[in-house]
């Protein structure tokens, strides 16, 4: 298990020098709308638009591919779900399951929801993949005007995420010197990997406790004003980059609309 918590693209990059509050909302902005239409097409359109602005935000599509391999799991697993427990099977049958029948139909609703998971992850894949994580937290005090308690909090606990890595190998090291080993049993895997996800749980509790008693002893809630290191502008710029993907939202629901594909949730 390892986790990567600082930028992998490049900060000179024209948007990737963006405020990381304006990136942030610029992706919630553009993500949102796509929550609203149940058709492949909305998405399609949008993850397009995505990959496209890659190397705006100093980012190569080859380096982005090794990150994202967890929602090549997610649409895997979307797929099996949907062919398993979709209620609605119309279309022509392409394979014969009994119960389990796959059809067209439930293709291009396994397909929609694939795509809008993908094109919905990707925008907050990329502004976490080009801001810096104390830029981030700065930002959100700052600028969005955040409690500093809560961003000071979860910059720390974003900071902490490469220990759970170190400290899950530990544990499986501890547990094979003293000869506890799941061998080819995959029962007992099963039971072996849930007994040391708990024992990382109830170590990631206990320095969480430490580590607010530690920063409340420094003053991080003493509710005086706080200075900061790093000073962060939000200018015009930021502000086009907001209403550009505002704009960029619009005109793929207005497109989806136009060709009459648009199949509201609600």
């Amino acid at each position: 298990m390892t986790f990567v918590t600082q930028p992998i693209g490049n900060p000179a990059a024209p948007l990737a020098r963006r405020n990381p509050v304006a990136k942030l909302a610029a992706a919630l902005l553009f993500s949102l709308p796509l929550l609203s239409t149940l058709d492949p097409l909305t998405p399609a359109i949008a993850l397009v638009i995505e990959l496209a602005l890659l190397p705006l935000f100093g980012l190569r599509h080859a380096v982005l591919a090794r990150h994202v391999w967890p929602l090549l799991l997610a649409g895997a697993g979307v797929l099996v779900t949907m062919v398993l427990f979709a209620s609605d099977r119309s279309g022509t049958v392409l394979v014969g399951l009994g119960p389990f029948d796959v059809t067209t139909g439930v293709l291009a609703t396994a397909l929609g929801l694939i795509l809008r998971l993908f094109a919905i992850a990707l925008p907050g894949i990329v502004v976490f993949a080009t801001t810096d994580p104390t830029d981030l937290a700065d930002a959100l005090v700052q600028n969005a005007k955040a409690p500093a308690r809560f961003a000071i909090g979860a910059l720390a606990a974003f900071r902490l995420l490469p220990l759970l890595g170190a400290e899950w190998q530990m544990l499986t090291l501890a547990r094979r010197a003293r000869g506890v080993d799941a061998g080819r049993n995959p029962a007992a895997k099963v039971r072996l990997f849930g007994a040391t996800a708990f024992a990382l749980l109830v170590g990631a509790l206990r320095r969480g406790g430490r580590l607010a008693v530690a920063m409340d002893a420094r003053g991080f809630d003493s509710g005086l004003p706080r200075t900061y290191a790093r000073r962060q502008t939000f200018t015009g710029a930021d502000t086009l980059l907001i209403i550009g993907a505002a704009g960029l939202a619009a005109a793929v629901l207005a497109t989806t609309i136009t060709l009459g594909l648009f199949r509201p949730i609600i």
